[in-house]
């Protein structure tokens, strides 16, 4: 099944962003390489693709796990969560209806 893995960051993130990003997209492309990832990026902070010192306020996973266990742990092990990037982050089943 699908999974929306909703992140926010904490205030003031993109230093710690930029750090642990190499080792947050591994996991990604890892995800992408089994053919279980539909999409995933960040939220930029301001309405641009490129927000440069603006930074970002959040993420978005989808992604498909066995089960919505196997989702929070995924996203548990995520680099940004050890390093602090974000503040919270939800997990929740995701049904794909387009396209």
């Amino acid at each position: 099944m699908l999974y929306a893995i909703i992140s926010e960051d904490v205030a003031d993130s993109l230093e710690r962003r930029l750090a642990a990003r190499p080792d947050h997209l591994v996991r990604l492309e890892a995800l992408r390489d089994e053919g279980r990832l539909v999409l995933a990026g960040p939220h930029p902070a301001i309405d641009s693709e490129n927000p440069g010192d603006a930074g970002f306020s959040g993420s978005l996973v989808v992604a498909e796990f066995d089960g919505l266990e196997e989702a929070q742990r995924w996203a548990d092990a995520d680099p940004y969560v050890i390093a602090g990037v974000y503040a919270q982050v939800t997990v929740k089943p995701f049904k794909k209806v387009l396209p």
